[in-house]
């Protein structure tokens, strides 16, 4: 299949870089013939300050000693990042795992930093921030429209940003409005139905006291696979609009209030995803559906546990993941049934005038917040923050994801063996911070308080037979609270030499609660008896206090280099596994033999790390280097377990379960570097080597895989050890043609591959993918041209140990089938901007 994409694309690839090579060759000479009138070289600016709030408060990124990547609204454009996915592909050592939960879609999206992977589903290890305050998901941080700023904070974060930002933080800074009135529009067309329409206008209310900012964007595009089965279409469609409304109020000098709202609307199509099996599967009449690509086997275990069960023999695959040998398909037509199915609201968490009509995703995202700053005097300023975010979201998936129309059954309306099965989510969150910024001779600093109050409801279900709302199972609520007290302090005890302590006290408490209708808890977690609570109820609480501090030691050599030394300790949240709630006294009592307690610890981590960052040349070449170490204890993972269930209709129930069971060292060394050579060419990279040394673990499914029960010396799951990118920027005036100018970028990003598991057995191949990106412009209004994937690169985005599902379900007991991420392939695109 691959060999046939990159034939059929060698002309157009072609056209390609002729058209570049013209960007890059001819501009220079126009701007060359513009001046051949002999003139002083001018010397090469410096390339300007780039201002970041890691710390609560405006610094210098080359001042602030903290691991942070700041791209500016110029290099977001530059570089054409317009989503999470290509946020992590520019920046080395961060990851995108959206594969995390079977299915590799925008539903689950998890962001990996420096190897530190959720092991859960639902977990996060990095937090996202817009202007400073937290949002409930990745999906919104990249929906705003031609925002300021994204800053990337590497390391723990616990000590100003609490819960949640255990591995780092991602915050974007939106414009502010001005009295000025301006607009921009912006169109962008491509291959495969890939359009962008973007909008912009501003200007003031009352002259400078009230300004406004309002924002429009809708972006689509259909996928680059071709659905093999019945009905076509393409994998991998995706559509998201979006809208932003901002009010700055400056009453006075001293004193500036602003209020940022947003939604938006995702509705994606079937996922671009595939299996790699390990057993064949079958049709009806015994040829062959999707082969068996195992090239290993193991000595597993029935039960996973050491000293119990018995050996089996387990086919798997081993070393670098294959090339599919089978067309990509699945069975993502709705039908009567299924539409009917989704437009009933029994059992449902997302009503359905929100949720999917068919197969895909479907999510609506609010968000709305305010800030507040009150300059009192020079030496303190007082900011207040608060904001709310509501998400749903809901995702119906072919959960056998093959084409299955060979399998004959009686009892689908479809007529042949099918799976849809449906996930819903729905958040609600709400905070509040004030905090005060203070400045008194050599010492300065922060003090603040902050609380957090995230309620989270989540429901699933669907089947192989009529689908009725009885295949549905709505959770109860899942509560947790967090009040936080933070400080920091900075002292200089010299010219050069400061020192800064910096720490939070926290308190989270969680609480779950019966679903809507009553729920009826059977013996196991709460006790050798069954207990009914009314809708609504307390089911169960815990509370828990921590306290995450930092310290820094700094040393500015002279202006223009510095260096730092760190300890820091995180705490991410502890978690319930509240959904196992609803299972029977079987399953709840398997579950827990299987060490997924009902309430488990928060994970904990202690962080050093050494840093440097500089300047030379005049400012001209700029660069940051850290090394780090971090020990993670406590580390909440991913139980999944099949249990002999007569009450369910295939006589096995699928569990997924957390537990405290591993510790994780992690280390690593990062850096980056931007080096303006001239007025023409300015070049910049990065690099990381983030790796992980696993203590212990503990995971009875890869057990019965695998037959291993040491996991010591392995490395952590869907994460690169090896990333880097490199960018070269061409620019200048063009020619003679007065306030025109022309650029070329060519940018390379390289991430290593990802194992599948802990056990080490599966991995990606290296990703190579290169973008090249051109333009010209003229006062207000410019052209780009752009091939993103410029060699069409087809390696797997992401990979997870899954099952070969088939009406026989005999494949279902240990992992059978890995799921992989189809990426996204070549896409040239033509762009136009116009300023007003």
């Amino acid at each position: 299949m691959e060999t046939r994409f990159l034939k059929a694309s060698v002309a157009t690839t072609t056209s390609a870089l002729a058209i570049f090579l013209a960007l890059g060759l001819a501009a220079p000479a126009l701007a060359a013939e513009a001046a051949a009138e002999p003139a002083a070289a001018a010397p090469v600016e410096d390339a300007g300050t780039i201002t970041v709030t890691a710390r609560k408060r405006s610094e210098d990124i080359l001042k602030v000693p903290v691991t942070v990547t700041a791209l500016t609204a110029e290099t977001l454009a530059q570089k054409g990042v317009v989503s999470i996915t290509s946020l992590a592909q520019s920046t080395p050592g961060i990851n995108i795992n959206d594969n995390s939960s079977g299915h590799a879609d925008r539903s689950f999206q998890q962001i990996v930093i420096r190897g530190f992977t959720p092991s859960t589903t639902l977990a996060t290890t990095t937090s996202m921030f817009v202007d400073g305050v937290a949002v409930a998901s990745p999906s919104a941080i990249m929906s705003i429209s031609d925002p300021k700023q994204v800053e990337v904070v590497k390391g723990p974060q616990s000590a100003y940003y609490g819960r949640n930002t255990f591995a780092g933080a991602i915050n974007i800074s939106t414009k502010d409005p001005t009295s000025e009135w301006h607009g921009s529009l912006l169109g962008m067309v491509g291959t495969r139905n890939n359009y962008r329409l973007q909008g912009a206008i501003e200007g003031p209310i009352f002259g400078d006291v009230l300004t406004f900012r309002v924002t429009g964007e809708r972006w689509a595009k259909n996928g680059s696979w071709v659905n093999g089965a019945a009905g076509g279409g393409t994998l991998g469609d995706q559509k998201s609009t979006t809208g932003t409304a901002t009010l700055l109020f400056k009453p006075a000098p001293n004193f500036t209030m602003k209020l940022f709202g947003m939604m938006m609307e995702d509705r994606d199509g079937p996922a671009a995803q595939a299996r790699l099996y390990a057993y064949d599967i079958k049709g009806s009449n015994g040829a062959v559906i999707a082969p068996s690509q195992a090239n290993c086997s193991f000595q597993g275990n029935t039960v996973g546990v050491q000293g119990q069960g018995s050996a089996v023999t387990n086919p798997y695959l081993c070393g670098v993941t294959p090339n599919l040998a089978y067309p990509v398909s699945a069975n993502v037509t709705a039908n009567d049934a299924i539409r009917s199915w989704l437009a009933s609201g029994a059992n449902r968490v997302v009503s359905p005038n929100e949720g999917v009509d068919g197969y895909g995703l479907r999510r609506i995202s609010h968000h709305a917040h305010t800030t507040a700053e009150w300059v009192i005097n020079p030496n303190i300023t007082a900011t207040v923050l608060a904001g709310y975010n509501r998400e749903v979201w809901t995702t119906l998936i072919d959960l056998d994801g093959l084409d299955t129309s060979a399998i004959a059954s009686s009892t689908n309306p479809k007529g042949y063996w099918d799976y849809p099965f449906l996930i819903e989510r729905k958040t609600n969150d709400w905070s509040m911070e004030g905090r005060l910024n203070y400045k008194f001779g050599r010492l300065r600093g922060v003090v603040g308080t902050s609380f957090l109050k995230a309620q989270q409801y989540q429901g699933l279900g669907g089947g192989f037979g009529p689908l009725t709302s009885a295949l549905l199972s709505p959770g109860g609520k899942s509560e947790s609270r967090t009040t936080g007290m933070f400080f920091g302090a900075t002292y200089e005890a010299t010219d050069k030499l400061s020192v800064s302590v910096e720490g939070r006290y926290q308190i989270d408490w969680l609480g779950a609660f019966a679903r809507p209708s009553g729920q009826t808890i059977q013996a196991g977690y709460l006790g050798p008896n069954a207990t009914t609570f009314s809708g609504g109820a307390l089911i169960t609480h815990a509370k828990y206090n921590n306290f995450t501090p930092r310290a820094i030691v700094n040393y500015q050599f002279n202006p223009s280099f510095m260096a730092y030394a760190s300890w820091a300790k995180g705490v991410n949240p502890a978690q319930f596994n509240t959904g196992i709630l609803s299972s029977t006294t079987v399953v709840q009592n398997a579950a827990i033999a299987a060490g997924g307690q009902l309430a488990i610890r928060p994970e904990k981590v202690t962080n050093y790390e050494l840093g440097i960052k500089g300047k030379l040349m005049d400012g001209r070449l700029r660069y940051t280097a850290a090394a780090y170490y971090a020990q993670w204890k406590d580390q909440i993972n991913a139980i999944s377990i099949i249990i002999n269930d007569p009450t369910s209709a295939t006589g096995t129930s699928f569990q997924q379960v957390s537990s405290n069971t591993g510790n994780v060292d992690l280390y690593g060394v990062e850096g980056d570097f931007s080096f303006k050579v001239n007025d023409l060419i300015t070049l910049d990279g990065a690099g990381a080597i983030n790796a992980s040394d696993i203590k212990q673990f503990v995971s009875t499914t890869l057990s019965q895989l695998t037959g291993m029960y040491n996991f010591s010396g392995k490395e952590m799951k869907n994460t690169s050890k090896y990333s880097a990118n490199m960018g070269i920027l061409l620019h200048g005036d063009l020619g003679s043609v007065a306030d025109a100018k022309w650029f070329t970028r060519f940018d390379w990003s390289y991430k290593s591959g990802m194992w599948s598991n802990e056990a080490n057995i599966l991995r990606t191949p290296d990703r190579h993918i290169f973008n090249l990106r051109g333009g010209v412009s003229k006062g207000n209004v410019s052209v780009d041209v752009f091939v993103n994937n410029l060699f069409n690169n087809h390696t797997y985005t992401s990979i997870g140990d899954n099952y070969a599902i088939d009406n026989t379900f005999a494949h279902f007991g240990f992992y059978s089938a890995a799921v992989v991420g189809l990426p996204e392939l070549r896409t040239f695109g033509l762009q136009l901007k116009v300023k007003m």
